[in-house]
């Protein structure tokens, strides 16, 4: 039973600052939505791209790793699906697991951005999560909200109003 107490304590130690949901005065700040695309999950940049994600000073309101079928894929990018490269991303982001997360910063939508980078990883600034994990505009690692409005239609999209802290 003792130990049963030390893991459950050290594991609450290790989370705590990971999703640590800090509220003022009962308002929120700005939130935004991620995933970790099939391609960085495949080649173990998981872990690496969540520290980054922590350490700019994002709080994890909400994670889970999950896995999309066609349908879901399709229904998440469906804004795109006039567009040439649809079946392609449906098709890829179906293609392996994923990490899906709520983040929480002032400005987040625009920090988020920022830190992961031009959608082109060659056009990527330095030090940017795509500039650093991403194989290509198509593999490029990760999903960041493009608005306010779009963060939480992503976010709802992946996560009951339970499952967000």
């Amino acid at each position: 039973m003792a130990s049963l107490f030390i893991i459950n304590f050290q594991l609450s130690t290790f989370f705590r600052p990971i999703f640590a949901a800090q509220k003022t005065k009962n308002t929120m700040s700005n939130r935004t939505f991620t995933m970790i695309k099939p391609d960085a999950m495949k080649n173990g940049h998981a872990g690496a791209i969540l520290d980054k994600i922590i350490k700019a000073g994002f709080r994890v309101v909400a994670l889970k790793q999950t896995k999309l079928t066609t349908e879901t894929a399709g229904e998440f990018y469906a804004v795109h699906s006039a567009r040439p490269f649809y079946g392609e991303l449906v098709e890829f982001m179906s293609s392996g697991v994923i990490i899906a997360a709520i983040l929480e910063k002032d400005n987040a939508v625009a920090d988020f951005r920022t830190l992961i980078g031009a959608t082109d990883p060659a056009k990527a600034d330095e030090g940017t999560i795509r500039k650093l994990y991403a194989a290509s505009v198509g593999e490029n690692a990760v999903h960041g909200s493009d608005s306010d409005e779009n963060a939480k239609i992503e976010g709802s999209f992946f996560f009951s109003g339970l499952e967000q802290f």
